[in-house]
């Protein structure tokens, strides 16, 4: 039984290493602090000590792994930005009845609009790129996958994407 733990051990610690600065660098790429990347890193992994399955293949628990890095990411954030519900209790006691129906279309139309005229608005070639990873939400390798790219080209063409997104946004807010 000590054996088998060990083993477990041994194995845990293999699979740490050989994942730690993927996280790192996911989570870091979320929060864009060391500190609270590197926190949100050791609970990944806290939480991953607890649930993993060694069973599975490794890719599996990779892709596991990163589900459980998505949803720490996304509990950090939650936390963050957490309005109290006392304040919508308030706004509902002194009268307010939520937003009105044009409201709300404009609220959820411009920035679909924008966005749109903004993809319309770049080459092709850049707009495939941002479709497949921030539409379809695909990685890098699922995007180079997909668009037969190697994965550095397909860096190389987000980054120019959305260098040129940036550039156009300008002008494309403002004929809105």
């Amino acid at each position: 039984m000590a054996e088998q733990a060990k083993i477990q051990a041994q194995e845990f610690q293999t699979f740490y290493q050989e994942n730690l600065s993927l996280i790192y660098r996911y989570i870091y790429s979320k929060v864009g602090n060391r500190e609270e990347a590197e926190d949100l890193t050791s609970q990944v992994f806290l939480k991953a000590v607890r649930g993993v399955n060694t069973e599975r293949g490794a890719l599996s628990v990779q892709k596991w792994l990163f589900q459980v890095a998505r949803t720490t990411v996304a509990d950090y954030w939650r936390a963050h930005y957490r309005i109290s519900a006392s304040s919508l209790d308030a706004l509902l006691e002194a009268g307010w009845e939520g937003p009105a129906e044009g409201e709300l279309s404009v609220i959820s139309a411009g920035p679909i609009e924008r966005v749109q005229r903004l993809l319309q608005a770049l080459p092709p070639h850049y707009r495939e790129v941002l479709t497949c990873r921030f539409l379809l939400n695909l990685s890098i390798r699922e995007t180079a996958l997909q668009l037969g790219l190697s994965e550095a080209n397909v860096k190389v063409l987000q980054f120019r994407a959305l260098k040129r997104a940036a550039d156009l946004e300008e002008l494309v807010s403002e004929t809105i």
